[in-house]
């Protein structure tokens, strides 16, 4: 069997926390939506797991406690979500995209 450098696993166990958290996250947004989660694509989704994920890794840890989830609207996700494509298709800084999405993490509303 192969020897795995703790540099490696390192990487690994930081990507499980990474996915670990968004997961975290965006069952409390489902909970939260409610019926209106059915109201974002599969797609849409997926972009918001990429820029949670995003957002993780650049915000510092309580950040995420400090979040009122109660206070997420659809619009709040879609904007968030838009600022995801925008990203994904390079038409937006990545460090404008977090501190935008963070903001409206942080406030609820977009």
């Amino acid at each position: 069997m192969a020897e795995v450098s703790r540099t490696e696993i390192g990487r690994r166990m930081y990507s499980l926390q990474k996915e670990k958290n968004v997961e975290r996250v965006i069952e409390k947004v489902r909970k939260q939506l409610g019926s209106d989660w059915a109201r974002i694509s599969q797609e849409d989704q997926d972009v918001l797991k990429y820029m949670i994920g995003e957002v993780w890794v650049y915000r510092e840890r309580d950040f995420w406690e400090r979040v009122q989830y109660s206070r997420l609207t659809v619009k709040a996700i879609l904007d968030i979500v838009s600022i995801g494509r925008k990203l994904i298709s390079h038409e937006s800084d990545p460090r404008k995209a977090v501190e935008d999405a963070s903001e409206i993490l942080r406030m609820g509303s977009g």
